[in-house]
């Protein structure tokens, strides 16, 4: 039977680490061409090597830091990134993925350090890293020059300090101040990551309210002020100040910016306008920052594979990214037939953890109903815990409601892995001998469902009988 609870956390961490690094680096190589967003995201890292002005709708860290990898490494701007399928010219487009990947394979342990942290036991804690570290969905979107690897790292990361700064009595500034700047590196990749930080301020607000009375509550004020909204807000400035040092001459983004921001282009028609005065950094700064919610608002071209949030944790629509007719095969022969990538989630992860989700918050209002009427409390799930997991999805996925924009699958990923830290906690609360069983199934029916859609996450090649019994549904075709 299924025992931790003697091993020492090392151990674990280095179980964890090591599938992980097995999961995400196996074919690696594969496919040497242009898969999914990867026709956008490429153009703007080389855009950063010719110094041509380019727009994008998130913000820039992700990719100054694929950049700033392929600037250590040689790559050299050239190749188009024109289409999906678009095969490279040399193999410096592994350089410029690593970093995804890289990021993509840390986060089980983040996650499985987080739950530890939070209470968990190691058991508990093992599942969640393990069952992250088995979905095809956070393996595909890790594997390509994409950014929510980082977000999500980032993001997870932040949370860990701050529970490591919120260690009982004992508060250790620095751990506020990783927070702090983790979570500015979240919101710095996308403005999804700002749930990371909104959720930490939250929790330390409802802190140092319940600890109002403590004579140091102002100095505890301002040291949190600082690290979680100051510093958070410097370093989403100086990310900009970079993006601006490299982007100095004109480009394809000038269409959406002012006369006034692209008078500080070299080339641009308004560079020799004397009549146009130009703008500071903080000018371009605000004006670039408006600019991005407005085309993020003006966003309303459909996509085939697009999908409403509500339809997330039933993975009704996973997302079609490449196709191509050589591969190696599922079974080490070459040309057996179609290869194909989905961002397609491991069921068996995806939809237990929907299951506990909807239970958690079933018994969570249960809980609430028998406090207003009968003024009980269920001390079953009493504490922090459910509460952080189940308001930490909500959050994640209650203001995609008033997105009117077009949404994929995979903006469900930070809130999906509060459901796998909500399956591990719920697991938590059976019985031992119940519980190592429960782990060691669901264990055990994650990998066989990671194995079985794995050809679709690597881009293997499978012949039509065998791609068609992973297609369960019409809406994942």
């Amino acid at each position: 039977m299924l025992n931790l609870s003697q091993i020492p956390v090392k151990w674990l961490v280095i179980i964890i680490l090591t599938v992980s690094i097995a999961i995400h680096f196996s074919y690696f190589s594969h496919p040497a061409e242009t898969v999914f967003d990867e026709v956008h995201f490429g153009k703007f890292i080389s855009g950063y090597f010719t110094g041509e002005y380019f727009f994008d709708i998130h913000p820039p860290l992700g990719k100054l830091l694929i950049s700033g990898m392929g600037r250590l490494t040689g790559f050299e701007p050239g190749f188009d990134f024109a289409n999906i399928g678009q095969g490279f010219p040399n193999n410096s487009y592994l350089w410029l993925r690593l970093l995804p990947i890289l990021a993509g394979t840390l986060l089980p342990l983040v996650i499985f350090l987080l739950a530890f942290k939070l209470g968990l036991s190691r058991l508990a804690s093992f599942l969640a890293g393990i069952l992250v570290a088995l979905d095809n969905s956070l393996l595909v979107q890790s594997r390509f020059i994409l950014l929510d690897s980082f977000l999500l790292l980032f993001g997870f990361m932040a949370l860990l300090f701050y529970f490591k700064y919120k260690n009982g009595l004992i508060f250790n500034t620095k751990y506020l101040i990783l927070s702090g700047l983790f979570g500015a590196f979240a919101i710095s990749i996308k403005w999804t990551g700002l749930t990371f930080l909104a959720i930490i301020i939250i929790l330390e607000a409802f802190r140092q309210f319940k600890e109002r009375r403590n004579i140091n509550s102002y100095q505890i004020f301002g040291k949190s002020v600082i690290a979680l909204i100051a510093l958070p807000f410097v370093v989403y400035f100086l990310v900009f100040s970079i993006h601006f040092g490299l982007l100095d001459k004109s480009g394809p983004g000038d269409a959406f910016m002012t006369p006034s921001f692209r008078k500080t282009l070299t080339g641009s028609p308004d560079a020799l306008n004397p009549d146009i005065e130009p703008l500071g950094l903080f000018g371009k700064f605000t004006e670039l920052n408006g600019q991005m919610y407005s085309a993020n608002a003006r966003l309303s071209a459909t996509h085939p594979y697009s999908s409403k949030w509500y339809t997330w944790p039933f993975m009704i629509r996973p997302i079609y990214y490449w196709n191509g007719s050589a591969a190696p095969s599922d079974s080490g022969q070459d040309d057996m037939g179609q290869s194909r990538i989905y961002f397609l989630g491991n069921p068996i992860i995806w939809w237990a953890s929907s299951v506990a989700m909807i239970f958690l918050l079933l018994v969570l209002l249960e809980s609430i109903l028998r406090k207003f009427y009968k003024n009980e409390i269920n001390q079953t799930y009493s504490g922090l815990i459910p509460w952080l997991f189940t308001g930490a999805f909500m959050f994640n996925l209650l203001p995609f409601i008033g997105v009117s924009r077009v949404l994929f699958l995979y903006h469900y990923l930070s809130a999906y892995i509060f459901a796998i830290l909500t399956l591990a906690y719920l697991s938590d609360k059976l019985p031992e001998k119940t519980k190592r069983i429960t782990v060691a199934c669901l264990i055990l029916a994650g990998i066989a469902s990671f194995l079985y859609f794995a050809p679709l996450s690597y881009g293997l090649s499978l012949s039509d009988a065998s791609y068609n019994a992973r297609v369960w549904f019409a809406s994942w075709r």
